[in-house]
């Protein structure tokens, strides 16, 4: 049998604590977006390399508003930059828990199904 790399369990309770604890996350951040395909493939993007060109024109349109047009809502731009810089350590831990849940799986899964190979084997034997 390959080698077991996980043994562990995890009750009722604590699976329902940690269902409550997304519950609350999601009660916390309402304005949480479902976006479809389309609509991610249209968007323009902002990572790592846009963050300090946003902040750059937040900063100039802050020190120049007469230079915007009168439709250009700054409070907006400015609430935007700040959601976002809010959300992004969100992102970036979510995605870790995400990707260790997803491993954690896998690796289990595999020793459950190598485990039920080995059971089908030996019966057909």
């Amino acid at each position: 049998m390959a080698t077991n790399r996980i043994s562990a369990s995890l009750d009722q309770a604590d699976q329902g604590a940690v269902m409550a604890a997304i519950s609350t996350i999601k009660e916390k951040l309402p304005f949480l977006m479902d976006l479809t395909t389309e609509e991610r493939k249209s968007l323009p993007k902002m990572g790592d390399k846009s963050r300090a060109f946003v902040s750059k024109a937040l900063e100039v349109a802050t020190q120049n508003p007469d230079f915007l047009p009168r439709s250009f809502d700054l409070e907006e731009m400015r609430k935007d930059v700040q959601l976002f810089e809010a959300l992004y350590p969100l992102l970036l831990s979510l995605t870790q828990m995400q990707e260790l849940v997803d491993d954690t799986c896998m690796a289990v899964g595999s020793e459950a199904y190598a485990a039920a190979l080995q059971v089908y084997n030996y019966a057909k034997a």
